[in-house]
């Protein structure tokens, strides 16, 4: 009689703990994008509570928008593109100075 209830008792144990650990699991999204100061927090906290009812179908897709996004940078592809055209000016203007240097010399050379 008294492992009756004792299993009852492991039994409510087990299923608060794997409904408050689904529902901690589901929000990891969108403590990502919050402590990340992400412009969607607020998407990302409602696709959270709805992919419980898809059965965390989406949710891989969550942590990966909340992820992408960093404060300091943004999405990441601005300042990429903004140093690949410093980059590409340098090498204009290193190709340009060496094909004057070039000319210099072929001119030397055919005096």
């Amino acid at each position: 009689m008294v492992l009756d209830y004792v299993a009852l008792g492991l039994l409510f144990f087990v299923a608060i703990v794997l409904f408050y650990g689904i529902i901690a699991l589901h929000d990891i999204p969108y403590e990502i994008a919050k402590h990340r100061n992400h412009p969607h927090q607020d998407a990302i906290h409602v696709a959270g509570w709805v992919s419980l009812f898809t059965l965390h179908v989406i949710w891989p897709f969550l942590w990966i928008w909340a992820t992408v996004y960093r404060d300091d940078r943004g999405w990441g592809f601005g300042q990429r593109l903004q140093r690949d055209e410093q980059s590409l000016a340098a090498l204009h203007d290193e190709v340009a100075t060496l094909r004057s240097r070039l000319e210099t010399l072929i001119q030397e050379k055919g005096h």
